[in-house]
């Protein structure tokens, strides 16, 4: 146990798997723990550098372990995959993550702490109603279609014509189905006012966290977008620069090379999807309003001749890019964006 120094710790729901290497790489313990017993092993082993995949509690176990004295990493399954050696079995697992945990190129996921978890769990939560109100006004639309109705995209279109179409006796609509309408747009409304709810938490915790403070200086993040990237990046100084955090949330194109020559594919798309998204849908805005945004003259040249040469959803991207790039160093800095004179 003393000669220990890299553990591979393979997570489950009740039964784990730990493997560990000596200072040389040879394989000094392999063991199989139940859930009770993991933090009790951990407290009677010597420091050393413990590795496990991201997943289902997986910062939970990071944190408690890392308080025990060890280095506990996290990285992504695809990065471990091909350490994994013949067959993929729970003790496999746990020697391929131990020996991925000591690559010196091995990229690792930042531990989040409590506070970010509950962040990223209003995310999700809220996410998961914008969906909900989605389908929903989708399905009401899909009704109205079979009469004959047809309703003009947009949930604030839909919300506001829709009590003038129950209450016009003059369409086609079936009692029943004024009924069934009724009750729909009942849910549609407790659904926006959830979705509200949970947009002035989010506003309330940008309001008291002075870095989702900053990221809002910059056209295209707001409130939402902000708090995303505070609850999912804990130290920006893990990136050695903007261009390897835009290239984390998957904002740079892919390479496909062989024979001295490589080809640029569409962006990669790698990373988080929920931030991906949030910054593609705040660049979309300032590409759309580009003349009224506050720009520099250079900047807003650059987007109207990005968007006119390469079209509107590349601009979009591009700018997406150069958003998540200002982020860090706005995160790195500890100062509002400023455009350069």
């Amino acid at each position: 146990m003393k000669d220990v120094k890299t553990v591979g710790l393979d997570l489950a729901k009740n039964v784990f798997y730990v493997h560990g290497v000596n200072a040389h790489g040879k394989t000094v313990l392999r063991k199989k723990l139940a859930r009770s017993k993991v933090l009790e092993f951990f407290a009677n082993l010597p420091p050393c550098l413990v590795g496990m995949e991201v997943g289902g509690g997986s910062h939970y176990w990071a944190r408690e372990i890392g308080a025990l004295g060890h280095d506990a990493r996290m990285m992504s399954p695809q990065f471990v995959k091909p350490y994994v050696k013949t067959d993929k079995t729970d003790p496999n697992d746990a020697e391929g993550i131990c020996e991925a945990v000591s690559r010196p190129t091995m990229r690792f996921v930042p531990v989040k702490n409590h506070n970010q978890q509950d962040i990223q769990s209003i995310h999700r939560i809220r996410e998961r109603l914008v969906t909900a109100r989605t389908a929903l006004g989708n399905e009401i639309r899909g009704f109205l279609g079979e009469y004959g109705i047809a309703i003009p995209t947009g949930i604030r279109v839909l919300t506001k014509t829709l009590p003038e179409l129950i209450a016009d006796e003059s369409n086609k609509l079936t009692p029943m189905m004024r009924e069934l309408m009724l009750e729909l747009l009942k849910e549609l409304r407790e659904i926006n006012e959830a979705i509200s709810q949970y947009n002035d938490r989010i506003e309330s915790i940008r309001q008291s966290n002075p870095v989702a403070k900053r990221l809002t200086s910059i056209p295209g993040v707001g409130p939402i977008t902000a708090t995303a990237i505070v609850a999912h990046v804990s130290d920006a100084s893990l990136f050695k620069n903007g261009r390897q955090f835009a290239a984390y949330l998957g904002l740079v194109p892919r390479q496909r090379g062989s024979g001295g020559k490589t080809r640029q594919l569409g962006i990669s798309k790698r990373g988080d999807k929920y931030i991906r998204t949030m910054l593609v849908h705040g660049a979309r805005v300032v590409v759309t309003r580009n003349e009224s945004v506050q720009h520099t003259p250079k900047i807003r040249k650059w987007v109207h001749d990005l968007k006119e040469r390469r079209g509107m959803n590349k601009a979009t991207v591009a700018l997406a890019n150069k958003n998540a790039r200002m982020a860090w160093a706005v995160m790195m800095k500890g100062e509002d964006f400023k455009w350069a004179a």
